[in-house]
C-alpha cells in the first residue's frame, strides 16, 4: 500500500507522447508518484526520436515497452491523462480519476519536422507535466 499519487499517460501507440510524459515526469519527481504509460492501440516499440529528444533533456525512455491500457491500474489511477487527440479511452466502473485531454503541440502542422519537432512536443509536455506535478504533489517536484 502506498500514498503515492498514481497518473496514468495515455496515447495510441504508447510509443512517443504518451512515453514522454511518463518520462519526463518521473525526471521531475522521482518516486514521489507512481507513473504510469499505455496506449490504446499499442505498437510494441517506442519512438527513437521521442526517446532521442528526452534523452536531451535528460531524461530516459531506455526501459520504456509500448503496452496496453491496464483496467485495473485505470480503475486505480489518481489522475488519467490522454495525450493529443487520436486516443479515446472510455471509463470503466469504479474509477477514480475524470479522464484529462491535453492537447499537445503538433509543430508538423506548421510544417516542423524532426529534432526541432520533438523538441518543441518535448517542451510542451514538460511544461504540463510540471504543472501536473505541482497539483499532485506538495512543492510539486522531489527533485
Amino acid at each position: 500500500m502506498t500514498d503515492r499519487p498514481t497518473v496514468l499517460f495515455v496515447c495510441v501507440s504508447n510509443g512517443g507522447k504518451s512515453q514522454m510524459a511518463e518520462a519526463l515526469m518521473r525526471a521531475h519527481v522521482g518516486d514521489a508518484v507512481e507513473i504510469h504509460s499505455a496506449g490504446t492501440n499499442p505498437k510494441g516499440k517506442i519512438n527513437a526520436e521521442s526517446a532521442a529528444s528526452v534523452a536531451r533533456a535528460g531524461a530516459r525512455m531506455a526501459e520504456a515497452t509500448s503496452k496496453a491500457i491496464d483496467p485495473e491500474l485505470l480503475k486505480r489511477a489518481d489522475r488519467v491523462v490522454i495525450l493529443g487527440n487520436d486516443a479515446q479511452v472510455e471509463p470503466v466502473e469504479g474509477m477514480r480519476a475524470e479522464i484529462e485531454r491535453w492537447d499537445t503541440d503538433e509543430p508538423s502542422l506548421r510544417g516542423i519536422e524532426g529534432d526541432e519537432r520533438m523538441d518543441l512536443i518535448r517542451d510542451d509536455i514538460t511544461a504540463r507535466v510540471e504543472a501536473l506535478a505541482s497539483e499532485v504533489l506538495p512543492g510539486g517536484s522531489t527533485r
